[in-house]
């Protein structure tokens, strides 16, 4: 048994509970999310633009609910509901995808499906901070991160079986992701009511954690510019098929970029409680930028999909010590709203972003989208290792 499965048996149950449930749900998702380009530009005939769009409309619809839900989780007896339902809505919108007859449908349903994510973030991040201590909390949002990647590594995997081997039209892959999804709802039904209230860490002396992480408005500011200049994941699999990778083949490399973010999540989460997650995340876009690079100048399936891979260690040097930050912010009693805020920035950041990089790819080319995508990020990471450490703001967010 490694170290790092040894330690996430040290995290309390509803943690682990909650990974389970996300393992279901990302199995669920990520049978559909790889088909979706092909869906929506080959049989639905959509442009560079609708896929953009996918993620960009999606996430900003759902901000709204992040508000509002980030808000209500500041109590507990409210995050049982917000969470069930949550994930409830997904697991009916996502399967409704495969019977779409337009491209804005699909926008629509994903929007929808977004709509649930809104719902159970905040109130899910908040249980999984209080019910972990201060000092394992960047593990504890790692291991959650890496059970949702490893249902990413199933999902695609599946839906490349029943496409390559069991002769199924995407639509149909799609609708039958009702099942991971039904599974997942089951799962969160059951681990949150088995839920106790109370938070075990005050964080009392949040004010050290804050400083220690470098956390201020000014580092959440550039988490939010993260979420602008990140590429959608729809136009990175559109840069693989641009290069030669066929349909049939994205779902393989779909699955084997997250087999490197499981494989990163908890290691991340191990290096933002040891070095703090500015510096995490910081060499995450480093990283990012240099995928980007490779990317641009790939001409052909097999260097692309390697750089693709690559891709994989952002995700665990910044989702885990991006949760970590935002826990540690402030007092517990609002880490609610502080959640809510932080997944509804993050999402409004990412609308102008995905419509902006689609039309930059639509009317120049991918390689341009993606030297814009990196370029920008890496001014982000030198702000983050040269900006101020502290400032007159509050540190909070």
């Amino acid at each position: 048994m490694s170290s790092a499965t040894r330690s996430a048996g040290m995290l309390p149950p509803i943690v682990r509970r909650l990974g389970v449930v996300s393992f279901f749900n990302d199995f669920a998702s990520e049978m559909v999310y790889p088909l979706l380009p092909a869906l929506i530009t080959a049989r639905l005939g959509g442009t560079a633009v609708a896929l953009g769009a996918l993620d960009g409309v999606a996430e900003g619809v759902s901000a709204v609910a992040k508000l509002v839900s980030g808000r209500l989780a500041d109590r507990p007896g409210h995050r049982r509901v917000l969470v069930v339902l949550g994930y409830a809505l997904a697991a009916v919108a996502r399967p409704a995808m495969g019977a779409a007859l337009a491209a804005w449908q699909v926008v629509g349903l994903r929007g929808t499906e977004r709509l649930g994510k809104g719902m159970r973030s905040p109130a899910r991040d908040t249980v999984i901070a209080d019910s972990t201590e201060r000092a394992s909390r960047g593990r504890a949002f790692g291991f959650h991160r890496g059970m949702d990647h490893a249902g990413a590594v199933v999902g695609p995997l599946v839906a490349w079986a029943l496409i390559a081997q069991g002769g199924m039209e995407p639509d149909w892959v799609i609708v039958w992701s009702v099942v991971p999804g039904v599974l997942a709802v089951a799962v969160v039904t059951w681990a949150m009511s088995r839920l106790t209230s109370g938070a075990i860490a005050t964080d009392a002396g949040a004010n050290a954690v804050v400083s220690r992480a470098g956390g201020s408005r000014f580092v959440f500011g550039l988490v939010v510019a993260f979420a602008f200049a990140r590429m959608p994941e729809t136009l990175m699999l559109l840069r693989l098929q641009d290069v030669g990778m066929s349909v049939a083949a994205v779902p393989l490399v779909w699955s084997a970029l997250h087999v490197i973010r499981s494989a990163a999540s908890y290691p991340g989460g191990w290096l933002s409680d040891r070095i703090g997650p500015r510096a995490t995340m910081a060499l995450g876009w480093m990283v990012y930028a240099v995928v980007c690079a490779g990317l641009a100048l790939s001409d052909d399936p097999l260097t692309a999909a390697a750089w693709f891979a690559v891709f994989g260690l952002v995700a665990g040097a910044t989702e885990g010590p991006e949760r970590a930050f935002v826990a540690s912010a402030g007092a517990s009693g609002r880490r609610g709203s502080r959640f809510g805020v932080y997944h509804a920035s993050v999402g409004v950041a990412a609308l102008p972003g995905s419509l902006l990089l689609g039309g930059v790819y639509e009317m120049v080319q991918g390689p341009a989208a993606l030297g814009a995508s990196g370029g920008l990020t890496v001014v982000l990471a030198l702000l983050a290792a040269l900006g101020p450490r502290r400032g007159s703001e509050p540190a909070t967010v």
